[in-house]
């Protein structure tokens, strides 16, 4: 049949299923639970973290100069990785688990390069117990727009570039620290629960899924209990 006619791929008018395709009990035991990555704070933090970089980087650096290809790389391999293994945990938890500390990697690069950014351009580096820093390690934002108002505020004392690098340099601290805490629930998850081959195991035998004690620190709602800002 042709573009799923057939009513299984498509819906009347040619759209695609919104709904879980793979919502079948036996799905649930071979591949358990997998996915869902946008409902991580590492990876909403870690986007912001991308987005971030990609309008400092168009602002601040020419797209000439290889630091500008570097820093977005960086920042784009850290959410596109924790994605991917999300993605991938269906089958493999150990490459779920490669994949995020990947992302965790190109994190922290992203952070260095903010970092020497700032030692380029003669720019201050600001330290714990300033209250700028606390300030900007305290914002959280939301969107990249949230983050340009907070950084061309009207009376702000450093330079809007300065205050761009800084911030940069906090959020992807903040993205790299809930990445780590990503691969800790992921270590607690596969001790517990096991892997594809254990899934699949207990799928054909039928011996009941064992309960997985999660770290619930990398959930939207436990991040802001828990994790430190930088």
């Amino acid at each position: 049949m042709k573009n799923g006619q057939n009513g299984q791929n498509s819906l009347a008018g040619g759209e695609p299923h919104q709904g879980k395709a793979m919502c079948s009990a036996a799905a649930e035991r071979v591949y358990g639970q997998h996915s869902g990555y946008r409902n991580l704070k590492a990876y909403q933090v870690a986007e912001l973290v991308y987005d971030f970089t990609c309008r400092f980087c168009a602002r601040y650096i020419p797209k000439q100069d290889r630091h500008h290809d570097q820093m977005v790389q960086a920042a784009r391999s850290g959410y596109q990785n924790i994605a991917e293994g999300s993605e991938d945990s269906a089958t493999s938890k150990k490459l779920e688990m490669n994949l995020t500390n990947v992302a965790r990697s190109s994190l922290d690069e992203c952070r260095k390069d903010y970092i020497k950014y700032l030692a380029r351009r003669g720019l201050r580096h600001w330290q714990a117990g300033e209250d700028v820093f606390a300030e900007a390690r305290g914002l959280h934002p939301k969107t990249v727009e949230e983050a340009a108002a907070w950084i061309n505020r009207l009376g702000a004392t450093e330079p809007a570039e300065e205050r761009a690098a800084n911030l940069g340099a906090i959020l992807a601290t903040q993205a790299h620290w809930l990445a780590e805490r990503l691969l800790d629930r992921q270590a607690r998850d596969f001790e517990t629960g096991g892997g594809f081959s254990e899934r699949l195991y207990r799928a054909r035998t039928g011996q009941p899924k064992p309960p997985v004690v999660s770290v619930p620190s990398v959930s939207t709602t436990a991040q802001r209990r828990s994790a430190p800002h930088a």
